[in-house]
């Protein structure tokens, strides 16, 4: 019976890291440009473009994910790889309202792209 015990405790481990580390390895480094705004707005309004900057970062003070909008409608949902993790709206805030160059592992699931940003810069040209 010891001896099960032991080898079940040995064993979980090291499937656990298998299993993490093969989920890490399914992230594409990618990069995106879009628009960074309030997640809420991105969905219940419709919008292709953040209406300013006020709203946007009003919305993430209060609480509110920001995520990157592409051009095309796609969202991705900034987040971190840490363990445990933690909110992005720090990262994204002095970029709120603008149109960003983004570059970072992503990650899709069920229809969803989260977005581990390692990189992210105004876009030049954006207006």
């Amino acid at each position: 019976m010891k001896i099960v015990q032991t080898t079940v405790k040995s064993v979980v481990p090291l499937l656990l890291v298998a299993a993490l580390w093969g989920a890490a390895s399914k992230a594409k480094t990618e990069t995106v440009q879009g628009y960074v705004l309030d997640s809420a707005c991105a969905f219940t309004k419709g919008l292709e473009k953040p209406i300013s900057r006020d709203c946007a970062v009003a919305c993430a003070k209060a609480g509110s994910p920001l995520v990157i909008l592409t051009p095309n409608g796609t969202i991705y949902w900034p987040i971190a790889d840490t363990t445990p993790s933690s909110g992005q709206n720090e990262k994204l805030l002095p970029f709120a309202g603008q149109k960003v160059t983004a570059t970072g592992k992503v990650f899709e699931r069920g229809g969803s792209h989260a977005f581990v940003i390692e990189k992210i810069e105004p876009l030049a040209d954006a207006k």
